[in-house]
Formats: C-alpha cells, sequence, structure tokens
C-alpha cells in the first residue's frame, strides 16, 4: 500500500482534513471530491494502470462503472499513454460521462443493471484484446484506494472512528487495512444507503448477496448502485470492519446541504453518506458529548449535475435517527437489523 501511495505522488493530492463539527468529539471530513477527477477513484485506477505491461498498455484498458471509476480511468489511461474504453449505464450523471469523453475515453452505454455493465466489459476483452481493469475487485484497486487511509493514519493522532462509503468495497477495504495497521483501536464503521445496502446483508449473512439493479438503481447515491460488493472486499471487511451504518435518502440529500454551509465543500450524494451517518447516528454509532478524540468522514467525490445539486441545497434536515441499525461490533456476528 505504500508503494501504491509512492505511486501515486504527483498523480493523487493528499487531501486536507477539513472542520465539520466542533464536538466533542471533533468531525473532520476527508474530502476525496478535491482530487483532479473530483473523487478517490484516480488513486486506484492509476494505481492499476501504472503496473501493466507495456504490451498490455499498447492494447488499451476497459472498465465498467456509474462514473467515478470511469473518470479514473479515462485519466490515468491519458497520463499513462494508453487507450481506455468505458461501459457506463444509460442513467449515469451527464457530468461524469462529459468528463470522461473530455479525458478521451470511448464510452459504451448499456442498461442499469451492473450485470450488464460487466458483460459488455466481457465481451469487449474478448472482442477487442483490451484489458480489464476492475472497479473495486482487484488488489491495486484496494491498495491505491487505501491510501486515502493512510493518509488518515499518518495525520490523526487521537483518531477513534472513521466513516467510509461502501459500493463496490474497494475504499472500504483498503481504508481497513491501512487503518488497522496504523492506528488499530480506532473503528472502522461502512455507510450504505437504505435502498442499496447489499454489503451490509451481506456481512450479517455471512456470504456475498446480490441485490437486484432495480432495487439499488433507487437510491440518489448512484456510485453506490453496484448490485454485491467484491469477493476481495468481502474478505477484508469480514474480518475489519466494525460494522455498518443504513442511512435514508432524506438523511442523504441533508448531508449534501450540510457539506456545503457547514464545511464549504460540493459533495455528491455517494460521497455524503459517511457525513449522513456521523449527523443523523451518532447514537447509533456510539459517539456523543462525552467523547474524546476524533472521527474522520471520509467524502468520496463531488461530481454532481449542477441541476441536481441546486435541488439537494433546498433539502430538508431531518431528526436525528432513532433506530439503532449499527450491524455488529468487530469479531461479532452481525444483528439483524
Amino acid at each position: 500500500m505504500r508503494a501504491a501511495a509512492e505511486r501515486l505522488r504527483g498523480i493523487a493530492i493528499r487531501t486536507p482534513l477539513v472542520p465539520f463539527d466542533a464536538g466533542p468529539p471533533a468531525i473532520l471530513l476527508k474530502p476525496e471530491s478535491l482530487q483532479p477527477i473530483g473523487a478517490f477513484k484516480i488513486r486506484g485506477a492509476y494505481n492499476a494502470i501504472a503496473q501493466l505491461t507495456p504490451d498490455e498498455l499498447a492494447r488499451g484498458v476497459v472498465t465498467h462503472s456509474s462514473g467515478n471509476h470511469a473518470q479514473g480511468v479515462a485519466r490515468a489511461a491519458r497520463l499513462l499513454g494508453t487507450r481506455a474504453v468505458v461501459v457506463m449505464p444509460e442513467d449515469a450523471p451527464t457530468v461524469k460521462r462529459a468528463r470522461v469523453e473530455a479525458d478521451g475515453a470511448e464510452i459504451v452505454t448499456v442498461a442499469v443493471e451492473s450485470g450488464a455493465r460487466e458483460a459488455m466489459a466481457d465481451r469487449l476483452v474478448a472482442e477487442r484484446g483490451l484489458v480489464l481493469v476492475p472497479p473495486y475487485d482487484d488488489d491495486r484497486i484496494i491498495a491505491g484506494q487505501g491510501s486515502v487511509g493512510l493518509e488518515i493514519g499518518e495525520d490523526v493522532a487521537d483518531l477513534i472512528l472513521v466513516l467510509v462509503p461502501i459500493g463496490g468495497g474497494g475504499l472500504a477495504s483498503g481504508t481497513a487495512v491501512a487503518i488497522r495497521a496504523l492506528q488499530p483501536r480506532a473503528r472502522i464503521v461502512g455507510v450504505e444507503p437504505e435502498l442499496a445496502a447489499d454489503a451490509a446483508e451481506s456481512l450479517r449473512e455471512g456470504r456475498i448477496v446480490r441485490w437486484d439493479g432495480a432495487l439499488t438503481a433507487r437510491t440518489i447515491a448512484d456510485g453506490t448502485r453496484t448490485q454485491s460488493i467484491g469477493r476481495r472486499p468481502f474478505a477484508h471487511l469480514s474480518r475489519l470492519l466494525d460494522g455498518i451504518v443504513t442511512v435514508t435518502e432524506a438523511e442523504i440529500a441533508a448531508a449534501v446541504r450540510l457539506a456545503a454551509e457547514r464545511s464549504r465543500l460540493v459533495v455528491e450524494p455517494s460521497g455524503a453518506l459517511s457525513i449522513a451517518a456521523a449527523r443523523f447516528h451518532a447514537a447509533e454509532l456510539g459517539i456523543g458529548p462525552a467523547t474524546r478524540g476524533t472521527v474522520v468522514a471520509i467524502v468520496s467525490g463531488g461530481n454532481v449535475d449542477p441541476d441536481r445539486y441546486r435541488e439537494l441545497l433546498a433539502a430538508p434536515i431531518p431528526a436525528e435517527a432513532a433506530r439503532v441499525r449499527l450491524r455488529a461490533a468487530r469479531g461479532s456476528p452481525p444483528a439483524q437489523p
């Protein structure tokens, strides 16, 4: 993971820690929205493509993504002098599609289900000889995303809790590996939308559970519409995660607004998941006025269509959730919701 961080030097920025709530406990945001592509995905994508052989780079790369990983692969491919083909769902945000095209990648559009994306990417590998760069189920991707956790572990001496969004699980698993190595006493909790909580169900069941695309498509957090977490992330998260909190659509929308009002950050719905957990699920997380130390909420991205963003800035602020839904203490069987 440190090799990945070194590989990313000058490519991904070391994002700052931005105050959100003075506390106690103090809550800081790790705004990966400030990355050159507006999301953390440049870390994993560049780390993976930079390790391809000259022959593989000559063949070109392909990936499947609803947006942020697509941008990461498109940018990394351009920087490393190879061509990229990106399979995107038909409902991908316009701003993300435009930025993928701006980096010179070819876009192939398919139906909303992530299964359709994966099938098309596999077909392009077979037909064109392209090299697949998976969005999350890949050790190189996980190591690159884990550089986020390395930075947090090095920068926060009194770290007590890290909140990390979960889509396919690459960011959460890489972060968990890094935090466990640097700050073993800190807790790590994943955050998912209630409408796309396949990872929470997977950890509860002790096996990877796949959700239908029609279900995950309901959430406004488009970066978490994956139908299941990857095998590698599942193995890491089963062992290292302290639990998963699920948040409502109203809480996600409110968190986008609060990020702008409190921290002056533009945050997309997927990036707001950890903020929603910190703001509306403090009791569930076991933090309150008597808690000492620092909580870090990872903001995974800030790529949101302007019209949608204006709507989110007007979102009402709901009351703090009272229902306890923290999935499990680390090492214990996850509880039923």
